[in-house]
């Protein structure tokens, strides 16, 4: 009996889906001539399901968007307004997945998914982080939704996955001002260099990025006759990055026009200096 039942049901399933098929097709849900009106919200459910499971995520999306729109009030619409916001994030369609999952979170701040909701926002922006070169506007926007669910849900399994992509972006950013740094560098602008490469040491100190800014500004410090601020950036590679590359060309650069790497004069970096053998700037 429990066979029989068994089979019955997934014939009913079959059959379902068939109906619904009419409403997809090859040229997409979005084209359906089918109403769903006449469709549980589970049934229209299980079509998104079926839709995700032969990866088409973009037909998937509108089924759970019209659970949304026929059952409003229902506890089909909760889910299939999370799983329309994967669906989207899925096909790449990042603004209108990031739009169904702010709703998710206006609508059901207090539902567990509302962590997953946030995340999802969050990588709304994440994925769309483009080449060091272009405008990072986007990661700046990816970082503050990737705090959101550190800060908002701490010990929901996103976090940990939000802290590391907090740092990658974060790393992103400090890639991008020295890149520019580098460029006014080659051309010789060195006081433009040196405002980019202070960015990164003050500002972005903790990522991978902050040995080479120590180092360019030695290099622009030194360009410009500016021999006291060139050893004090010396001397910081000397304290806290002496393993480094970076250290050894400075070192180089330094000695080789009799110069010592120490902490010389009253400027911003003698003040990084001295936070720094405090144990008070990394």
């Amino acid at each position: 009996m429990i066979g029989i039942r068994a089979g019955a049901k997934f014939i009913g399933a079959v059959l379902v889906m068939a109906a619904l098929s009419g409403c997809g097709g090859d040229g997409g849900a979005a084209e359906s001539s089918t109403p769903l009106d006449g469709y549980t919200p589970k049934q229209i459910f299980e079509r998104g399901e079926f839709e995700l499971e032969r990866n088409r995520s973009k037909d998937a999306a509108f089924y759970f968007s019209e659970i949304e729109r026929l059952y409003p009030y229902s506890e089909w619409a909760k889910q299939a307004l999370i799983m329309q916001a994967y669906s989207l994030h899925k096909s790449k369609d990042y603004e209108n997945s990031r739009a169904a999952a702010q709703r998710f979170i206006d609508f059901y701040p207090t539902e567990e998914d509302a962590a997953y909701a946030q995340y999802l926002l969050a990588l709304s922006y994440y994925d769309q982080i483009d080449e060091v070169g272009r405008d990072q506007g986007l990661t700046f926007q990816a970082l503050q939704a990737l705090r959101t669910v550190i800060e908002v849900y701490p010990d929901s399994e996103y976090a940990s996955s939000a802290i590391l992509k907090f740092d990658l972006a974060f790393d992103h950013l400090a890639a991008k001002e020295m890149e520019i740094g580098r460029y006014y560098l080659r051309k010789k602008h060195y006081t433009s260099a040196i405002n980019r490469f202070r960015v990164v040491v003050e500002e972005f100190q903790t990522t991978s990025h902050t040995p080479e800014a120590l180092h360019r500004l030695v290099e622009a410090y030194l360009s410009l006759g500016l021999v006291e601020e060139a050893q004090t950036a010396g001397a910081i590679l000397g304290h806290n990055y002496q393993s480094t590359e970076w250290y050894e060309d400075s070192y180089e650069l330094l000695t080789s026009q009799g110069l010592k790497l120490r902490d010389r004069g009253n400027n911003w970096l003698s003040q990084i200096y001295r936070q720094s053998i405090k144990g008070q700037w990394l």
